[in-house]
């Protein structure tokens, strides 16, 4: 399974293209599509991003929902028909399509965001903001997680 650790700040070259880090490369180097899936967000204004077998594992869940779900549809036009796989170029690289850097308000630099199994690409000004609003958050909650 793919696992996404860290943060790194990224810069878009003049063809619209985008290292991804090593690290990401590396999680998704034994995976059958030597590449990611990126699709907007629905719950902020950023870019989620997952290896095709953890796409694949969505779509299994989403079979285990009722046919004619109205929840299904929303979340199969999010999921599915919005997903873009995109193999990296020989360097690493990928380009990521307009709408989608519309849609995080990314210009010319964009952070990439582990979160485990998925990660994120972020306007940078856009990810410290949701970053100290998490910090906060986290701070007066004070989750506990239950390790087995």
């Amino acid at each position: 399974m793919s696992l996404f650790l860290s943060s790194y700040e990224n810069r878009l070259d003049t063809k619209g293209r985008i290292s991804v880090p090593a690290s990401f490369r590396a999680s998704v180097a034994n995976e059958r599509f030597a590449g990611v899936v990126l699709y907007r967000s629905f719950t902020n204004n950023c870019i989620e991003g997952l290896s095709m077998s953890r796409m694949e594992q969505l779509a299994a869940a989403t079979d285990k929902m009722g046919v004619f779900d109205s929840e299904l549809d929303d979340l199969s036009a999010m999921l599915f028909a919005d997903a873009r796989p995109l193999s990296f170029d020989v360097t690493g690289r990928i380009v990521i399509p307009a709408d989608l850097l519309k849609h995080a308000g990314i210009k010319d630099t964009a952070v990439f965001v582990g979160r485990g199994n998925s990660f994120q690409i972020w306007n940078p000004e856009a990810f410290k903001k949701a970053q100290e609003k998490s910090l906060n958050n986290l701070r007066s909650v004070r989750p506990n997680l239950i390790l087995s």
